[in-house]
Parts: C-alpha cells; sequence; structure tokens
C-alpha cells in the first residue's frame, strides 16, 4: 500500500548492538530490525532520523548505581524508574548505531539519556517529560508531519517516542516487524500490552514493513 511520503520521516529507535543478543541489555531478536528497516530506507522513504542511547557510566537508571538487582523499580524525582543493566556506554562498541545499518537516509541522530541525572527513552523528551531533546523543533523546521518508527524496544523507547509524537500532532504510524520488545511484567499482561493500547488510545497506528513497500 504505497502512500504520499512526502512530508514523512522515518525514526530509527536505538538500532544499538546493545540492545541485541550478545549486548549488554538484550532484547530478544533484536537484530532482527536492522534488515526491515534498510528496506524501507532503500525504498520509500527519502528521509529518516536516529536516535542513540548515551549514557554515562554511573547513569541513575543502573541497577549497578544503586546496588540493586536488574529490572527493580525505584522512585526518582520525575517518576518511578525501572532500573537496567549498564548499557549503552558514552564511546562503546555497544551505544555505537549498528554497523549493518544504512545510514545514508540518515539526517539528523539524537543522542539521550546522556544527563547523569534523568533517563531517556522518548526521542523527544527526557523522563521527566518537560526537558526537550530538540527533535521536535527539527523536524517541524524541515516541514515533516507525519512519522514512521521502528527500532527498540518497542514497549519502551518506541512507545514513549510514539507517545510523545501523536501527543505533539504528529500523524504516528508504528512499523510492527521493524521493532522487538521487552515485555516486563506489567497490570493486565504485559509492558507491550500496555504500550500498544496506551498508543491506539491516542490514534497511533500499527502496519507491517511490507504494506509500505508493496
Amino acid at each position: 500500500m504505497m502512500r504520499d511520503l512526502s512530508t514523512a520521516i522515518l525514526g530509527l529507535i536505538d538500532v544499538q548492538p546493545t540492545f541485541m543478543p550478545g549486548g549488554e541489555l538484550p532484547v530478544i531478536q533484536g537484530e532482527a530490525v536492522v534488515p526491515v528497516l534498510n528496506r524501507l530506507l532503500d525504498g520509500p522513504f527519502a528521509h529518516a532520523f536516529a536516535t542513540q542511547d548515551w549514557h554515562p557510566p554511573g547513569h541513575v537508571s543502573f541497577a549497578s548505581t544503586h546496588g540493586r538487582a536488574a529490572y527493580d523499580q525505584i522512585s526518582l524525582p520525575y517518576g518511578e524508574q525501572v532500573l537496567w543493566p549498564d548499557h549503552a556506554i558514552q564511546g562503546s562498541a555497544g551505544a555505537a548505531l549498528h554497523p549493518t545499518l544504512d545510514l545514508r537516509r540518515v539526517e539528523a541522530i539524537i543522542r539521550k539519556g546522556f544527563h547523569p541525572e534523568i533517563d531517556s527513552y522518548s526521542a523527544f523528551f527526557e523522563n521527566d517529560r518537560r526537558t526537550p531533546t530538540g527533535l521536535d523543533g527539527y523536524l517541524r523546521a524541515r516541514g515533516f508531519d507525519t512519522l514512521f518508527m521502528g527500532g527498540l524496544a518497542l514497549d519502551f523507547c518506541v512507545a514513549w517516542s510514539a507517545e510523545d509524537a501523536a501527543r505533539l500532532g504528529y500523524t504516528v504510524v508504528v512499523i510492527e516487524d521493524a521493532c522487538r520488545g521487552i515485555g516486563l511484567p506489567a497490570p493486565e499482561g504485559t509492558t507491550m500490552d500496555a504500550a500498544r493500547r496506551r498508543l491506539t488510545e491516542l490514534g497511533v497506528r500499527f502496519v507491517m514493513g511490507e504494506s509500505l513497500a508493496a
């Protein structure tokens, strides 16, 4: 199903080895998103941006910083925080964008999570939901009004990015086969279930990549 994509941009959310098998915070089948995104970058999308988790050592979101177990939750001044294994350390191989990701159409790279005292899932805001990354201003200045998104992980960084984009007034589409999720336990299912419910209520659509390239 081809469509007018002249004011659309493809967002590559945290496509980094740290979130793939063998990485510090692996998402099951995380590497499978790369070929799907590369096909889209070689096809219908003329424009793309990427985000990059970019944490300093001792980041507040790391379980090791608090002497706690990974995936515990604590309360921080900006809200509830899942504690993660140390990951996406600035300058490390795991924090780089995946080496086989086609970056020729990637026109901006947004680094997030570099403030030691606050985590950042969304491409648009830190986890206080107020501190901007600058992506919104960039997209508006370039005239983009529609965002397609894929990457890692669907129930955290992709979902928070899609949610913020929808609240900011963009048309938002999540490319399901270009994402993989973590799926932590949550009320009424998992974090994957919760993310889908939340995004659907905001009008975010879910499609398969093949429907865009067909």
